[in-house]
C-alpha cells in the first residue's frame, strides 16, 4: 500500500511543516510580463521587425471587415407584445432580436439584440454592427424573429417565454417591421 502511494504522487508535495510560511508562486515563468519598451532596452529602438505584441486586433466597433465592409443598412421596425399577453409577459425578461439568413433555422444566428427590461412597444435597429460571426456579412434574404426570455439565457426555452413567428424575406435596409410577440413557449 506505502508502495501504491508513492508512486502514485509525482508532484513533489510534501506535508505542511508547523510555522512554515504561506508564499505565492512565481508565475513568471508561466506568465512572463510585458515586452521591454524600446525606452528600456536601446537595441530594440532600431529593430524595426520586432512585433507590437502590445496592439490590439481592431473591434466591430472599430471597423472590422464584417462592420465596415459590408456597408448595409440595418433592418429597423418595432417589437409588440400582442395584448392577450401582456399581462403575462415575464418580470425581468430579456428581449431577443434574432435575425437569420432566409432559409436557416439551426445554428447560430446571423446577428442578435438583446434589450434587458424592455418597453412595448419597443423600436429596433439590427445591422452590420450586431453580426454574431465577423466572416459573416449582413446581406441577401434575411429572416427576423424576437423572444422575451423569462431566464435571459438565449439558450434555454421555457413556458414562460413569449416568441414570434419569423418574418422572412427581409432585406438589409428594411423599414417599418413590425414583429408581435404572440405565443407562448
Amino acid at each position: 500500500m506505502i508502495l501504491a502511494l508513492t508512486l502514485g504522487c509525482d508532484r513533489n508535495i510534501e506535508p505542511y511543516q508547523p510555522g512554515e510560511e504561506a508564499s505565492a508562486p512565481d508565475l513568471t515563468r508561466i506568465f512572463p510580463g510585458p515586452p521591454p519598451s524600446s525606452a528600456e532596452n536601446p537595441d530594440l529602438a532600431n529593430n524595426s521587425r520586432a512585433p507590437d505584441r502590445t496592439a490590439l486586433p481592431p473591434s466591430r466597433a472599430e471597423g472590422s471587415a464584417t462592420s465596415a465592409a459590408s456597408g448595409a443598412a440595418p433592418i429597423e421596425g418595432r417589437v409588440e407584445l400582442s395584448s392577450e399577453l401582456a399581462s403575462a409577459a415575464p418580470a425581468g425578461a430579456i428581449l431577443f432580436v434574432i435575425a437569420r439568413p432566409q432559409g436557416t433555422t439551426g445554428g447560430p444566428p446571423l446577428a442578435v439584440l438583446r434589450i434587458a427590461a424592455p418597453t412595448f412597444p419597443y423600436a429596433f435597429s439590427i445591422g452590420p454592427g450586431n453580426v454574431m460571426i465577423p466572416s459573416m456579412r449582413f446581406e441577401g434574404e434575411i429572416s427576423i424573429s424576437a423572444r422575451l426570455d423569462a431566464d435571459g439565457n438565449a439558450m434555454t426555452r421555457g413556458p414562460e417565454d413569449i416568441s414570434s413567428p419569423t418574418l422572412s424575406s427581409l432585406a438589409p435596409g428594411a423599414t417599418g417591421v413590425r414583429i408581435v410577440l404572440g405565443d407562448r413557449g
